[in-house]
């Protein structure tokens, strides 16, 4: 690490994947960008042992309420999203992360902070009032439509929104226009760099050349998985099947056991998603933030048949909304759609690639890299937070003993 680096740190969370991933689209475009003249860590804070147990739980538990209880989740999501349900939830994170946040923020010393999950703005903006430090925050908003108002603390430098639906959303909430960045999800820039023509592609990774290709992506956790492909391949479509089950080696094992009648391809897990969404015409998966961002971004429409209520309810409506794909419940509509989508030519189907294509944004990381360049490498005074109170965090992190003076 040379002593003229930009330090930048990168603060995320595996609640899902799409916060990770973004962070990973982000390192690498500004490392792209940047060289040796930036150096870029991504932590987790909540993996630190010191993180209170009942927030580190909370990444493993995700998954498991989401599935099992969606409708208590959806709730949960939806009633924490108001002004006195949202004022204890940072209450909360700022005693509980206080110390973690402090920690990290000694040790990498950092230039700039980016945090792609939003629990961490409160505690953040606890830490630098403070210690009345002016390190910018800058917030990386992973969802499409349905945005928690947590994702919206007035503290931070810029809040980097996907779309204007969203920065809609961060305006009503108490932010001012000069916060606000629209940008889209940073993706891999490899899917910007691919160059490569479908056929290319598919010669390169096996797949016959000329067919229609759909892509399905999920685990024996994403509703209808299953269902779809058995109707696909007992369809008499002209199709290819190209499957992967995310580590789901239950999943992978059941797939190797179908008898296809079309001709299929199945993976357990792929290192080279970009290539895959640039080589298929047709995507089916779940609704999640990071796989419709990155099916948006190659021009992919989507047939979403599983859709977690609260956030994911936003991304799957912004895509029905703009024509880029559809919401489907079992394998009949799933028939159903894909007869309309390749039927004539498949017009409505190259109709569905351009709407996709049109409001994909894969350049999105390279945008944001960008601009984080500028704001390291400018005037630092630009750059300073909305000031808050220190007042009222001392008496709360007093009152729950949390030792703010060391």
């Amino acid at each position: 690490m040379l002593n003229n680096q930009q330090r930048v740190l990168i603060l995320t969370a595996d609640a899902g994947f799409g916060h990770r991933s973004a962070a990973n689209a982000l390192k690498s475009a500004l490392e792209e960008n940047m060289g040796v003249d930036v150096y870029v860590e991504i932590v987790n804070p909540l993996d630190q042992k010191q993180a209170p147990f009942y927030l580190r739980d909370s990444q493993a538990g995700y998954d498991r309420w989401v599935r099992e209880v969606p409708e208590l989740y959806r709730f949960g999501y939806e009633v924490s999203d108001a002004l006195v349900p949202i004022t204890i939830l940072e209450s909360i994170l700022i005693v509980g992360l206080y110390d973690v946040i402090k920690d990290i923020l000694i040790d990498f010393q950092p230039d700039i902070v980016i945090s792609t999950y939003p629990l961490y703005l409160a505690p953040l903006e606890a830490v630098l009032t403070i210690r009345k430090t002016d390190i910018p925050i800058i917030t990386v908003v992973t969802d499409l439509a349905t945005v928690h108002s947590v994702w919206f603390n007035r503290a931070v430098h810029t809040c980097i929104v996907p779309n204007e639906t969203v920065q809609d959303l961060a305006l009503r909430s108490g932010l001012v226009e000069k916060q606000i960045l629209v940008a889209g999800i940073p993706v891999h820039p490899q899917i910007e760099h691919i160059t490569e023509s479908k056929a290319e592609i598919r010669q390169e990774l096996g797949w016959q050349l000329n067919r229609l290709t759909i892509l399905v992506v999920g685990s024996k956790r994403v509703e209808h998985f299953m269902e779809s492909v058995f109707a696909l391949n007992h369809a008499g479509f002209e199709i290819q099947l190209v499957m992967v089950s995310g580590k789901d080696r239950d999943l992978y094992n059941e797939l190797m056991k179908e008898e296809w009648h079309v001709p299929a391809f199945c993976y357990e897990f792929v290192d080279q998603m970009p290539k895959f969404l640039k080589a298929a015409d047709l995507i089916i998966s779940k609704a999640g933030g990071l796989i419709v961002t990155e099916s948006l971004a190659s021009g992919l429409p989507l047939l979403l048949i599983d859709v977690i209520p609260g956030q994911e309810t936003g991304n799957a409506l912004f895509v029905e909304e703009n024509q880029a794909g559809f919401i489907v419940n079992n394998g009949l509509e799933i028939l159903e759609k894909v007869c309309h989508l390749f039927q004539n030519d498949a017009i409505l189907l190259n109709e569905y690639q351009k709407n996709a294509e049109a409001i994909g944004k894969p350049n999105a990381a390279a945008q944001i890299a960008e601009y984080i360049k500028e704001q390291v490498s400018g005037n630092k005074e630009n750059m300073k937070r909305i000031q808050t109170r220190p007042q009222k965090i001392v008496e709360l992190l007093t009152r729950h003993q949390v030792n703010w003076e060391k």
